[in-house]
C-alpha cells in the first residue's frame, strides 16, 4: 500500500502526462476523464464525481457537493481549466477536505502555460 505521499506524486506525473499530451484549452471534463484513466492504468482507485453528504447538526442531505476525482479514498482532487484563477477554488477544496476528512487535495488547472504554475497542493 502507498503512502498518501507517493500517491500524490503518482497525481502529479499522471496529471502532467495528460497535459503534456493534450495541451491546454480543453474542457475540465476532458481532463477529469484522462486523468481518472491514467490513474486507474497505475494501479490507483479512482472515483469521479463522488458526492459526498453534508452534515449540519443534526440534518445530513445529499445535494451537497461533488469531489471530481477521489484518489484512494484518500487523495481529492479539484480539476479546472480556465485562464484566470479564482481564490474561491482554494477554499472549495479545503471545504472538501474538512468535511470529509481527507489530509491531501490538489487543485489542478490544466489550462495555464505552465503546468508547474497549474497545480497546487493542500494538505491539513
Amino acid at each position: 500500500m502507498q503512502s498518501t505521499d507517493q500517491i500524490g506524486k503518482a497525481i502529479v506525473d499522471a496529471a502532467f502526462k495528460v497535459r503534456q499530451d493534450l495541451g491546454p484549452g480543453l474542457l475540465e471534463k476532458i481532463y477529469e476523464t484522462c486523468l481518472s484513466y491514467e490513474l486507474e492504468s497505475r494501479g490507483h482507485q479512482v472515483l469521479r464525481q463522488k458526492a459526498i453528504p453534508v452534515k449540519y447538526r443534526n440534518l445530513t442531505f445529499d445535494e451537497g457537493f461533488r469531489i471530481d476525482l477521489l484518489v484512494d479514498n484518500c487523495v481529492i482532487i479539484e480539476i479546472k481549466a480556465v485562464e484566470k484563477f479564482n481564490p474561491i477554488w482554494q477554499a472549495q477544496i479545503l471545504s472538501y477536505m474538512k468535511m470529509t476528512e481527507i489530509k491531501l487535495g490538489y487543485l489542478i488547472n490544466f489550462n495555464t502555460l505552465l503546468f508547474k504554475s497549474g497545480i497546487q497542493r493542500f494538505s491539513l
